[in-house]
């Protein structure tokens, strides 16, 4: 079961755990106490609880500690998927574009190329902070067993259906019972969509505060407007590189060999393909291609504004999903109509506004998660 009623829960929950702090002004309300929220839902299931975000890998080891220390007494498994270097290097700067980086593609890899001898890199540099796998699970599992860490290994490029079914073994999901999203959630960019995004961060003023940029920028041009463009170039690693990513990959699959976690997959996926040794990254991009980009993605933000989509203020945001909404309505029971009910108070701004920014006080916290134990009805967790 998710604890919470949306993924969005789940971020907060990162984000107060990693101590992220909030900036002024973001529409989203403060996340202090969304961690101890998250954790007693999950405390109240039946089964199993799953709590899913990319950047609890960004958690030192104090954090780590945290997080774990607030599930006992329920017996806590650790899941992470790993995929090769060659493919996660072009993959991790495109986010680091999506995230307002500026810094161009062969400077930012040599940045990540010069800091990886460095005992500290995790500190020195974003990249190892969440891609440094050993020394991530080293830090997750110190009071977990080995067997009850799952490092998941990514299937060959088109393997969805596959990286599912590993993740719902690893959980004892019985995997036909959920259909999977057709869709795409992260598309990747091409090379011009990247390189325009990068040459617009450089130019936008820096007062613009990071929620807005998250918004407009990185989810409505990003993810919805750049990323549906069929991409013409890719970036690929030049042999040189390609042969750092080789033996990185390498060192990874060596540790994980001699680790006692459990493996879901085949660790030879986690080696470049030979079939992309040798080649060669693309010549200089064409001011014709950047034109294009440019000229499409103004068009689409002009059609969000006129629509109304920008997100410029908190009166525009909505935070969390109406599960009632997923089902037609039926005349019920009494029960059902008091549950109807509360996800009908819950879904209003004003009254999470105040359950959000109240969530400081253990006694609010504490409510949260009766509340939501009242609507759900997950029931008590065995043993």
């Amino acid at each position: 079961m998710l604890p919470g009623y949306s993924y969005g829960g789940h971020a907060r929950a990162s984000q107060d755990l990693r101590e992220v702090r909030w900036q002024a002004g973001d529409p989203a309300d403060p996340w202090i106490g969304e961690w101890d929220v998250l954790t007693g839902q999950a405390l109240r299931t039946r089964d199993a609880a799953v709590i899913s975000n990319e950047l609890l890998a960004a958690c030192n080891a104090r954090q780590a500690d945290r997080a774990v220390q607030s599930l006992l007494p329920a017996q806590v498994h650790i899941v992470v998927t790993v995929r090769d270097f060659a493919t996660l290097l072009p993959a991790e700067w495109q986010e680091a574009v999506k995230c307002r980086g500026i810094v161009p593609w062969e400077q930012w890899l040599a940045g990540v190329i010069g800091a990886a001898p460095d005992p500290d890199r995790r500190r020195r540099l974003w990249f190892w902070t969440v891609h440094d796998t050993l020394a991530i699970l080293a830090l997750w599992s110190r009071h977990i067993p080995s067997d009850q860490v799952h490092v998941i290994t990514l299937p060959p490029q088109g393997g969805t259906n596959e990286l599912w079914l590993r993740f719902a073994s690893a959980l004892g999901i019985e995997s036909g019972t959920i259909d999977l999203p057709q869709g795409r959630a992260n598309s990747s960019l091409g090379l011009a969509e990247a390189e325009f995004l990068r040459r617009l961060n450089e130019a936008l003023p820096d007062r613009m505060p990071r929620w807005f940029y998250t918004w407009n920028v990185k989810r409505i041009l990003a993810n919805d407007v750049l990323s549906a463009r069929p991409a013409q170039m890719r970036l690929v690693l030049s042999p040189g590189e390609y042969a750092w990513a080789r033996e990185q990959s390498e060192i990874l699959v060596a540790g994980l060999r001699d680790s006692k976690y459990h493996i879901v997959g085949d660790l030879a996926e986690l080696l470049p393909s030979p079939a992309t040794e040798g080649r060669v990254p693309p010549p200089s991009l064409p001011v014709e291609d950047m034109l294009e980009v440019a000229v499409r993605a103004t068009a689409a933000l002009a059609d969000r504004q006129y629509r109304g989509d920008i997100i410029t203020s908190s009166s525009d945001l909505t935070v969390g999903m109406d599960p009632a909404r997923r089902q037609p309505h039926k005349p019920g029971s009494p029960r059902r109509t008091i549950r109807r009910l509360g996800w009908a108070i819950l879904k209003q701004s004003g009254v999470k506004r105040v359950l959000y920014r109240a969530s400081r006080r253990p006694a609010v916290r504490n409510l949260r998660v009766l509340v939501w134990c009242i609507l759900t009805r997950p029931g008590r967790r065995r043993g």
